[in-house]
């Protein structure tokens, strides 16, 4: 099947029929990554004799290059495979190193012998032995990494001509991603404690194989885009272009701006805008800048008004996705500290059943995934009938920074009554406090990941040019990447520079810490207002409209 055209959508492809497949390929790509990564620090340890310091750090870099893989995937899919062959191919190098893996837990050969502490007769590792290893978490850390935003783009494109039911698919597809890191972080890694590490993992290698022969399975239903070459080298241009005219007078007219090689009718023709004026110029055109067909004779010298309106589009939504950054910042940070809570904390259920400390962030998962179920149901049907209008994704936004730096309020108040039972219980590293006093908070972050992030993959799918649609999805994945390696720093400099996260947690002053990322959490959300105050949506309006209750 040739590629389509987003303008052309043909009613035979595309559409609510593709979202099964993807569905079920973002759930089984997402058991089989989370499957082996939500427990590679015990699996280093444990097989790998890894010092603990040194397993943390890899797991750290395997989670950051599993947010920041998705950008590079992005830019290789807009630019030369597409989204379709971007996946199955991503699905194919994660399910060799998913194997891979595998192996190293099957295999005697691949994994060095166990060594009892204080032997002196342990076996010299072998180096054979670790790049095998390395090589399989590489591997499927890339594959999983070049699926991820691209999965999101590829369902987004089948509703491409339903601007409203692009946002219910972005809803439950995150749903989906979030359930399937529930059920990977707490079903798969009891098999791999309980069972053993080869079944685990071999769980992980099923799920990676149902997943590619279910999307393969839809590939006659999928509306295919071909990729439309670099969008990043058009942005240059128009900045080069820009700056070689900085002598050309602006025009008072439209009729001297360039709009393209294909000749485009007055009443179809894009006009520049009035915002970043001094970049117009790249669209003007002069003597000797284009052929007699239509054509650029020096394309660093001259560029369509289209291709500089997408550039403005990219410099004005910057602002507001760099305020995300401090947003994710504190999450990454409240996820370390709470484990370090629940590890001083009475963590049993009854006589017999004691929750792991790592798992205490589930409630984050439960939390999200039950809200975007009841979203589309509920609440957002809810907010139409009181305001009249939908909420849109600047305000769903909001919402999320609100609710984010509640919830560090509440962690702080938290952990200043964890300190006083400590205070009064000297002596012991364990506080008899539950470890349920943490749900609140977390349960509180969850709901605002529900608001926070599927309304930022929606705002920025539906403004970005259409050559960076993949670039678009992929941006909750940068913003995560990079807060996962500044929340590490924080908590550095904190430790660095004060004495309130000391070895012992009861000695310190943690509370402080979640004071600070409150004060940070207020400033960043003024940042945010002022932002989106100034924004002006580009493409939303349709969005707006199609909400309409009149529409049936």
């Amino acid at each position: 099947m040739e590629a389509a055209s987003k303008a052309q959508l043909s009613r035979s492809i595309g559409g609510w029929i593709t979202f099964p497949f993807i569905i079920a390929s973002i759930v089984g790509l997402t058991l089989a990554f989370g499957g082996w990564s939500f427990n590679l620090i015990v699996y280093l340890i444990q097989e790998f004799d890894v010092e603990s310091i040194d397993a943390a750090q890899i797991s750290n870099l395997v989670n950051g290059a599993g947010n920041l893989i998705p950008v590079l995937a992005a830019i290789i899919t807009d630019s030369f495979l597409g989204s379709f062959s971007a996946i199955w191919i991503s699905s194919i190098i994660s399910l060799l190193g998913t194997i891979l893996l595998a192996l190293t837990a099957t295999l005697d050969s691949l994994r060095p012998k166990p060594c009892e502490v204080g032997s002196t007769s342990c076996s010299p590792k072998s180096r054979i032995q670790y790049i095998v290893l390395y090589a399989a978490i590489v591997l499927a850390t890339l594959g999983y990494g070049g699926t991820r935003s691209t999965l999101s783009t590829i369902g987004a494109d089948q509703l491409v001509d339903k601007p409203k039911d692009q946002g219910i698919f972005f809803n439950w597809f995150y749903f989906f991603w979030y359930s399937a890191c529930l059920v990977a972080s707490t079903a798969i890694v009891y098999v791999e404690d309980n069972v053993s590490w080869k079944a685990g993992f071999f769980i992980c290698v099923a799920c990676n194989v149902v997943a590619l022969v279910i999307f393969l399975m839809g590939s006659r239903f999928y509306a295919k885009f071909k990729p439309e070459g670099s969008p990043f080298t058009s942005f240059i241009r128009v900045v080069v272009a820009s700056i070689r005219k900085r002598q050309v007078t602006l025009p008072s007219t439209n009729e001297h701006f360039y709009q393209g090689h294909n000749e485009v009718p007055k009443a179809l023709a894009v006009l520049p805008s009035n915002t970043f004026r001094f970049l117009n110029r790249a669209a003007i055109v002069s003597e000797g800048d284009i052929k007699s067909d239509g054509s650029t004779i020096k394309r660093w010298r001259l560029c369509s008004v289209q291709e500089v309106e997408d550039f403005k589009t990219l410099i004005r939504i910057l602002p507001l996705w760099t305020s995300s950054f401090f947003l994710c910042t504190t999450i990454g940070v409240q996820s370390s500290l709470s484990i370090l809570q629940a590890l001083a904390m009475d963590r049993h259920l009854g006589p017999n059943f004691q929750i792991p400390a790592g798992s205490i962030l589930v409630f984050v998962q439960i939390s999200t995934s039950l809200f975007l179920a009841l979203f589309d149901k509920f609440l957002f049907p809810m907010w139409h009938n009181l305001t009249g209008k939908p909420l849109t994704p600047l305000q769903r936004i909001g919402v999320g920074h609100v609710l984010n730096f509640v919830s560090m309020g509440i962690s702080a108040l938290v952990e200043s009554k964890r300190l006083n039972v400590a205070k009064s219980h000297q002596g012991s590293n364990i506080v008899p406090m539950s470890v349920l006093w943490l749900v609140p908070q977390l349960v509180i972050v969850g709901i605002a990941e529900a608001f926070h992030f599927p309304g930022q993959v929606s705002l920025y799918y539906q403004e970005f040019p259409i050559t960076l649609k993949n670039m678009a999805t992929a941006m909750i994945s940068v913003l995560v990447g990079i807060a996962f390696y500044l929340a590490t720093a924080v908590i550095d400099i904190v430790r660095n520079t004060t004495t309130w996260l000391p070895g012992n947690i009861n000695n310190g002053r943690m509370d402080n810490v979640y004071w600070i990322l409150v004060v940070g959490g207020v400033v960043n959300f003024g940042y945010y207002v002022i932002c989106s105050w100034y924004y002006k949506y580009q493409n939303l309006m349709e969005v707006d409209h199609s909400d309409s209750p009149n529409e049936e």
